[in-house]
């Protein structure tokens, strides 16, 4: 494991992405919130966020040969926000609501879904530069933020645990059962997406009951 003696201070230095990861939480809920006091459909339907761990950090770099200097830039997800959406279309209008804001800047985009990975994972990521007041100035962090339908998150969420089970070397028949899965999921969102407006009328009449 990579020595951590090259960082003085663990607790100050993850102390900004931490207090960007709750605002930025603070912010999107109040966006829905904002949508529910409109009466108009919300685009995101949860928000959680976390920021690494020293030890998931060090892993991280060890496993992609991350040299300590380039940290920065090679971990761009120490701070992270995950969006769920109801449907596909909810994305990309949280995806433009977050391109258009002022109070932080967009520099890196991948688009998961049009351009699946071969593994079958499907998300949309955006990397933020977000600016953080604390008491000795500002200070600029990077936050990854993930967006996915609740298809897409339950896809990722096996996915991911059977990745740290086989560090990434398959056997054959679990990856096609992962691309089988994958394409289950985005045939359901699909489905939901070519109803979503009885289910948003469904989900208002549930509303005010």
């Amino acid at each position: 494991m990579l020595a951590d003696d090259f960082i003085e201070d663990w607790d100050l230095f993850l102390a900004p992405y931490q207090q960007a990861v709750e605002e930025l939480k603070l912010k999107l809920k109040n966006i829905r919130k904002e949508y529910h006091a409109l009466n108009r459909h919300a685009p995101i339907e949860f928000v959680t966020g976390r920021t690494k761990t020293k030890e998931s950090i060090l892993e991280k770099m060890h496993v992609r040969n991350i040299a300590p200097e380039a940290i920065l830039d090679g971990v761009q997800d120490i701070a992270g926000i995950r969006i769920m959406c109801q449907f596909v279309e909810d994305i990309y209008e949280v995806a433009n609501l977050l391109m258009n804001r002022k109070d932080f800047k967009v520099i890196l985009i991948r688009d998961y879904i049009q351009h699946r990975k071969p593994s079958g994972y499907r998300s949309y990521h955006m990397v933020l530069e977000y600016p953080v007041q604390r008491a000795s100035g500002e200070v600029s962090v990077i936050v990854e933020v993930q967006i996915r339908t609740l298809a897409m998150n339950f896809w990722a969420t096996i996915e991911h645990s059977l990745n740290y089970k086989y560090s990434g070397e398959y056997p054959e028949v679990i990856l096609k059962r992962l691309e089988r899965a994958s394409e289950a999921a985005f045939l359901l969102d699909e489905e939901m997406s070519e109803i979503r407006e009885e289910i948003r009328e469904a989900i208002q009449i549930f509303d005010r009951r």
